[in-house]
């Protein structure tokens, strides 16, 4: 179970928000509503739509936030067996400070770690063309 401040986080709800308030127009709200729209249908077939490139940029600060995250795990975890990536390489690294053959490990571990983040971002970055090649278009 996830701390409340990281599932809810401020930010990202005010980002939601003032994307929300830009990308979509109030014409096409009322014009769904004229057509006898529902509010769940309005949000899921219109407004979810429209705003796929600014949840997926709030998805994306969340995920590299909390896969960066080093403080909570280290003060919640008390198994090391169970810490995350970038904590484990820092403990790493303290056991062996003195040694010098140790960095280059953690140099490798730590490009490693970053694997999923560019994959994430290669994956993800279609939504944020193809949105904004749509915003470009006027009809």
């Amino acid at each position: 179970m996830r701390p409340l401040p990281v599932r809810n986080d401020p930010f990202g709800i005010f980002l939601c928000r003032v994307f929300a308030v830009a990308a979509v127009p109030d014409s096409t709200l009322e014009a769904a509503r004229l057509d006898g729209a529902g509010e769940l249908r309005i949000f899921v077939t219109i407004v979810l739509p429209m705003m796929i490139q600014g949840l997926v940029t709030v998805f994306l600060l969340q995920f590299v936030g909390i896969w960066n995250n080093c403080l909570l795990p280290f003060i919640m975890l008390s198994d090391q067996d169970k810490y995350p990536i970038t904590l484990g390489l820092y403990t790493f690294l303290g056991k062996g400070a003195g040694d010098g053959d140790l960095y280059s490990l953690v140099i490798t571990g730590s490009a490693v770690a970053v694997i999923p983040l560019i994959v994430l971002l290669l994956v993800l970055q279609r939504f944020w063309r193809a949105d904004l090649l749509a915003g470009g278009l006027k009809g």
